[in-house]
């Protein structure tokens, strides 16, 4: 029984291929790269292929299988030649040994993000957890979609322990309707700053304006309701992440990487509020 299945003594390319699981296209590339020595040829000039040719096509096969790069199987048939032994292989199993565990890290911590995501919700999910977790305390749906893509933008920016103090300004807007309103009303006011009204039109300094006194009352809300204090105790604690993983671009830089729209008009309008909150901190 067991010596029906001792190949014959030559075979020819198409039986070798069916044998060792592979295409005679395959060998044939294997010749071209010097992967597979060229086998003797019968008297119609075809390749006749031995035990020998036979062992390596396994080799090969097996090696390809367990995801180990063509030039790194020939190095390795290299080095053996070259030293004997099964060194040369040995070492490419090694590292490919190690490739492996780093992708398996990297499946875990893919696989990791997909369960947040679904448990999160996709745009609660795409926060790292240190920001998410700042927003536990709030209601279900009682953020915004814009609210959440404005902490992704924040933390791509300045890292997760800026997005993580900017949600205290969406933490107050969610519990307070009456911020939101005057917020929404001013975003409004800020958008009908377009290419059509000029940067000296009254309508810029009153826009400014109310820019002003609005993040004004914001900044009182955020203090009397302790979220102030809250966002200290963020710079200090030990589970912030580390500075290197906060990012370093400023708010200037961020401006003209993002692709923001912003007429002339309403640049000037933030530059005119800016010097109001400027001028109300020299004054105090």
């Amino acid at each position: 029984m067991y010596s029906s299945f001792i190949p014959p003594r030559q075979v020819k390319i198409g039986d070798a291929a069916a044998f060792a699981g592979t295409t005679p296209r395959a060998i044939r590339h294997y010749h071209e790269i010097g992967l597979l020595p060229e086998p003797v040829r019968g008297g119609d000039d075809r390749r006749r292929y031995g035990y020998d040719d036979m062992i390596r096509l396994l080799w090969i096969r097996r090696m390809a299988d367990a995801g180990i790069a063509l030039d790194d199987i020939r190095a390795a048939f290299a080095d053996t030649a070259s030293e004997g032994g099964d060194d040369g292989i040995a070492s490419v199993l090694e590292r490919l040994e190690e490739t492996l565990v780093a992708q398996e890290a990297e499946l875990r911590r893919q696989r990791a993000a997909v369960v947040r995501m679904r448990t999160e919700g996709s745009r609660m999910g795409l926060l790292s957890d240190f920001v998410a977790g700042r927003l536990k305390s709030l209601p279900e749906g009682s953020l915004r979609q814009a609210d959440l893509d404005s902490l992704l933008v924040t933390e791509r920016i300045f890292g997760p322990l800026g997005a993580a103090v900017q949600a205290s300004r969406f933490i107050a807007l969610a519990t307070h309707p009456d911020l939101r309103e005057d917020s929404d009303r001013v975003d409004a006011a800020e958008e009908a700053l377009d290419d059509t009204i000029a940067v000296d039109d009254p309508r810029v300094a009153r826009v400014a304006a109310e820019r002003h006194a609005f993040e004004r009352a914001l900044h009182a809300v955020i203090e009397d309701s302790g979220l102030a204090e809250s966002d200290d105790a963020l710079w200090d604690s030990r589970d912030a992440p580390d500075e290197a993983e906060q990012g370093s671009m400023s708010a200037f830089e961020a401006t003209g990487k993002m692709p923001y729209d912003l007429s002339p008009a309403r640049l000037r309008c933030m530059e005119l509020a800016e010097g109001l909150a400027t001028q109300e901190e020299n004054t105090a």
